[in-house]
């Protein structure tokens, strides 16, 4: 819910706002908003759904305000400010700011009046704005650079080259090629202070290959949970005290985009499996030589 500031300018205080951070829901208040300071980020972040609804809304509204000027003018004046309207109507009115504000204009009405020209040009001076303005959001959306790639749904922690390792494995679903392609693996969990207060602290988890010269399918990355691992010695039941969480960054170039990209995921304690390792997704068996890469295993995971 929203109210005015005590100051009487435009800055909006929010009651509430519900943040997704990850998989986790943060409840924000008393933060100072204006709607229109930053009404580029809130077009380029909403879904499509409600960025063509919320476009089409005001279109309609455009449309409305100057249907209804047009619509005044045949009341105030002695002649009608648009030609060939039958009745005077309203519906008309509005049909004919449609065509004025697209620039489509049919030629069937149009002004004959100065009033009606005056209102016309502003609509058309509106129209050219509201469009150019329409073409650079949706090309912008459009042309956003982003990494489809897809995340195991649980990162698992097992024996690898007689180490215990964490391990999250992902896969480039459009099998094109992303260049120099770099991870960062992150570890979220509560602790308490010296003083004796609550604390969100994260480290940083070092990879044994954090990097890959050319990511085309898959990749595994994995963590060494040695004595020198935030997560060493910590069981299931301590990470869920510490309300433990991980996060994956990955970021490459896209040959074909010619663009950088960049994926993230989150994991929750609940997501880590212990003694699991990942089911193989690769068979060379096959009598033509050619390896397989099985997706639909890609999820899957067995005990050690």
């Amino acid at each position: 819910m929203l109210k005015k500031a005590a100051n009487g300018n435009h800055d909006w205080i929010a009651r509430q706002r519900v943040v997704r951070l990850g998989g986790r829901e943060i409840v924000t208040e008393g933060l100072r908003l204006n709607f229109w300071t930053d009404i580029s980020h809130r077009c380029m972040t909403a879904s499509w759904p409600a960025f063509i609804a919320g476009a089409a809304g005001l279109f309609l509204v455009f449309n409305a305000a100057f249907g209804l000027l047009y619509w005044l003018g045949n009341l105030w004046f002695a002649n009608q400010p648009i030609s060939n309207v039958p009745n005077g109507d309203y519906i008309d009115y509005f049909y004919f700011s449609i065509e004025t504000l697209s620039t489509a204009g049919y030629g069937d009405m149009h002004p004959q009046t100065h009033y009606g020209h005056f209102v016309a040009t502003v609509e058309l001076f509106t129209g050219i704005f509201s469009m150019s303005l329409m073409t650079g959001l949706i090309f912008a959306r459009f042309s956003r650079p982003q990494a489809r790639l897809l995340f195991a749904r649980h990162p698992v922690i097992s024996s690898h080259e007689g180490q215990p390792t964490l391990m999250i494995r992902l896969a480039n679903e459009r099998q094109n090629l992303i260049g120099n392609a770099s991870a960062k693996l992150w570890f979220f969990k509560n602790v308490v202070t010296r003083e004796g207060k609550p604390f969100r602290r994260f480290y940083e988890l070092p990879l044994l290959r954090n990097e890959m010269p050319a990511l085309a399918l898959s990749w595994t990355i994995y963590h060494v949970i040695d004595e020198a691992s935030p997560l060493y010695g910590m069981t299931a039941e301590e990470l869920a005290s510490a309300r433990a969480s991980l996060t994956v960054v990955v970021t490459g170039y896209d040959v074909v985009a010619a663009q950088s990209v960049h994926a993230r995921q989150s994991y929750d304690h609940p997501d880590i499996r212990f003694g699991h390792r990942y089911a193989d997704i690769l068979d060379s068996s096959h009598a033509d030589g050619r390896i397989r890469i099985d997706y639909g295993r890609f999820h899957d995971t067995c005990e050690a």
